[in-house]
């Protein structure tokens, strides 16, 4: 029986309370769950447009202190990475039997009320069956999530303030911070004009405050619709009088997957270099490199 589920950064947790001979089966095949319900996180690296999640539409039960479970209760802990998803259908007249790779399945089964509804994961990074204390390990792990209402961005701060590492680097390390993903990272950097290479010890506290707050309400938004949109009002193609963007990510972007484009702000063209495997992309006008004022 799913009892609930929860997002930390990249991760997903499925908590359920097996009812034999019925209830989620989470042997890295397939489930089966009470109660599903699709949830786009816009703080996964589940980046491109398939950020679903699945939430539980049940009440939450009582549980003892962190880290100990009620007597049989576990989790499935799910991270999408780049290719994984939930393929959610809602409202279905039956369930049909999975077809293909699926790794795990929700059921929300029919009532007299409403249809059921069902979501396959396909294609994940991980999709294991733990215990709570090892969803707490995970947890310990990761860094604070903007997303999240109980989230810390003094934690991050401690290890970005003291860190020689690019800021581009540390925004998608996830034991610094949780859930920030190639996009988000190249579009905050812009839009608080900060080179991606530049040593996150060199950065101000307010300026890391400012960035943060940012990611509060962009990854916010991006819940809300769906669709990362990043773009000031002034920037939008209607007020800009410049046609949308065509891209498989959807959205309204200032650079990211923009190489060799104007950059909507002062002209120039978007550049790009690959830094830990991942593409970046900056505007070298907007955002200028860093130069210390120790070594004039």
């Amino acid at each position: 029986m799913l009892v609930d589920a929860e997002a930390w950064g990249k991760q997903l947790f499925v908590r359920f309370r097996p009812v034999p001979p019925a209830g989620v089966v989470a042997s890295g095949v397939s489930g089966r769950s009470g109660k599903a319900a699709e949830r786009r996180h816009a703080g996964s690296h589940v980046e491109r447009r398939q950020r679903s999640q699945i939430e539980s539409e049940t009440s939450r039960s009582r549980r003892g202190p962190e880290g100990q479970d009620d007597e049989g209760e576990r989790f499935v802990h799910v991270h999408l990475g780049l290719y994984g998803g939930f393929d959610v259908r809602d409202d279905v007249p039956e369930v049909p039997p999975p077809v293909g790779q699926a790794r795990l399945r929700l059921v929300r089964p029919a009532t007299p009320d409403r249809l059921a509804a069902y979501g396959d994961l396909r294609g994940p990074t991980t999709c294991a069956l733990v215990t709570a204390a090892e969803r707490a390990a995970v947890v310990a792990r990761s860094g604070p999530d903007p997303l999240r209402a109980d989230a810390d961005p003094d934690r991050a701060w401690d290890r970005v303030g003291r860190s020689a590492s690019p800021i581009g680097t540390l925004l998608m390390d996830q034991s610094v911070l949780a859930g920030v993903g190639n996009v988000y990272r190249a579009e905050v950097l812009f839009r608080h004009r900060i080179h991606p290479l530049r040593p996150g010890r060199t950065l101000r506290s307010a300026q890391w405050r400012a960035i943060w707050d940012d990611l509060v309400v962009l990854m916010g938004e991006g819940v809300r619709t769906g669709r990362i949109d990043t773009v000031r009002p002034e920037h939008t193609p209607e007020a800009m009088g410049r046609p949308p963007r065509v891209d498989d990510h959807g959205g309204e972007v200032y650079v990211y997957r923009r190489t060799g484009q104007a950059c909507h702000v002062c002209g120039s063209k978007v550049r790009t270099e690959v830094l830990g495997g991942r593409n970046l992309f900056w505007c070298a006008r907007c955002q200028p490199a860093f130069r210390s004022r120790a070594g004039r």
